[in-house]
């Protein structure tokens, strides 16, 4: 059956045809068969050069060996205990080492669930009712945080979807990314119930967008200053930028940290971790109620730990660093060459060609040229490389990405560009 033919079938029986909004792509997406590396394969027998890396968590790559064994061990024990296991403590260890915001740690399983329980964790610590996000700041599909985006300081929140009474986004508060003086307005306007700041430190799901120079140390500053608490999603950078993520990257240490993607090496996971007095809040220790049939699984732990010893043994934050500044900087000549008004962004491992000129908040992503881009996509589909579908996601670089990868990538870039 053919990926056309299975999307026709899809549709009548999963909205939409998908199981997730991204994945819709037009006319039909293309369903994959296999994945190894920095490849993948459909079913209608074409090879692509991944660069969604399934949104993020394959830093080392389809398919990773060592991955793999870990978790066929662990499958050979078994997969689900509904106890206490030694890798949940052997993996709140490894986080607590390179992480020197989170002292206590409660595994959850996704990153949508471990931002909800964050923000619960922090009103319950507080006994405040309101939390500010950044405008454009994706932090998973709960209630709380699915809010449009506003054009102004202390903007009230909206819901953005069907579903949400506005009872639950009254108290969800919006400020622009990189605008210390509208966040500043934000806090003074109802700083009498702001529980909490939870912030993306590197805007992930419209961009990439880099924090300007200072920006994270003012928010810092101010967060302490009024007495709020700074939760970092990390769900995107963490173990991304380097093992210790955004927060080791740029030296800014928040109240609460939330984890998934990669610390579970492609399997589903998540965590909420902070200082311990925060922490004891959750139950059974504290009120704060959270719990989880699959909390702690086994094998998204093992897969955890086996990761991180790769990223840690094999130096490989140097390696893929390295190889996205090279990236960027062969994409920008390309740019430049073309006389195109577009925007190269990213750190790290992370990459993206804005549509247009230079991006700071999430104002100036939405004036990019989305229906060009989508075209673009489409091009470069048909050349064998795997973009992101939409122009508001982030290209990921894996450690299994080669040197012909990237230059078979540039020179596709030089021909579909326009």
């Amino acid at each position: 059956m053919s990926s056309e033919e299975l999307f026709n079938e899809a549709q009548r029986l999963l909205p939409g045809g998908v199981s997730s909004p991204v994945r819709a792509i037009k006319p039909y997406p293309f369903y994959v068969k296999s994945a190894q590396g920095s490849r993948i394969v459909d079913i209608d027998g074409n090879e692509y050069i991944d660069y969604c890396m399934g949104y993020g968590p394959l830093i080392l790559g389809h398919a990773h060996p060592a991955i793999k064994m870990a978790v066929i061990g662990q499958l050979d024990k078994g997969w689900l205990y509904g106890t206490p296991i030694e890798q949940e403590v052997a993996l709140a260890k490894e986080i607590a080492r390179y992480y020197k915001s989170i002292e206590m740690v409660r595994f959850v399983n996704t990153g949508t669930e471990a931002t909800m329980s964050a923000i619960r964790i922090a009103r319950g610590f507080t006994e405040r009712n309101k939390i500010i996000k950044i405008e454009g700041g994706f932090h998973g599909a709960h209630d709380a945080v699915l809010v449009k985006a506003g054009s102004g300081a202390a903007t009230m929140g909206m819901p953005s979807s069907l579903g949400v009474p506005p009872e639950f986004t009254k108290h969800t508060l919006q400020a622009p990314f990189n605008n210390i003086g509208a966040l500043s307005q934000v806090i003074d306007k109802f700083k009498e119930d702001v529980a909490a700041i939870i912030m993306e430190p590197v805007m992930g799901n419209v961009g990439p967008i880099l924090p300007e120079d200072g920006y994270l140390q003012e928010v810092r500053a101010l967060t302490k200053e009024r007495d709020i608490l700074l939760i970092f999603d990390e769900v995107i950078t963490g173990f991304r930028l380097t093992v210790g993520g955004a927060q080791e990257y740029y030296n800014v240490t928040p109240d609460i940290t939330t984890l998934g993607k990669i610390l579970g090496g492609g399997l589903p996971i998540g965590a909420v971790g902070g200082r311990r007095e925060i922490m004891e809040y959750v139950s059974p220790a504290g009120k704060v109620y959270q719990a989880g049939t699959f909390n702690g699984n086994p094998v998204s732990l093992t897969a955890g730990l086996a990761t991180i010893e790769v990223l840690r043994s094999e130096n490989v934050h140097e390696k893929l660093n390295d190889a996205g500044d090279s990236l960027r900087t062969q994409l920008r000549d390309l740019v430049t060459d073309k006389g195109l008004d577009y925007a190269v962004a990213g750190i790290g491992s992370m990459f993206k060609i804005f549509f247009g000129g230079e991006v700071r908040n999430y104002q100036g992503a939405l004036k990019c040229d989305k229906d060009g881009y989508e075209q673009f996509f489409h091009r470069m589909h048909k050349d064998g490389v795997f973009l992101p579908p939409s122009q508001f996601e982030t290209n990921f670089l894996s450690y299994a990405h080669t040197q012909e990868d990237i230059k078979r990538t540039i020179d596709a870039y030089e021909v579909n560009l326009s």
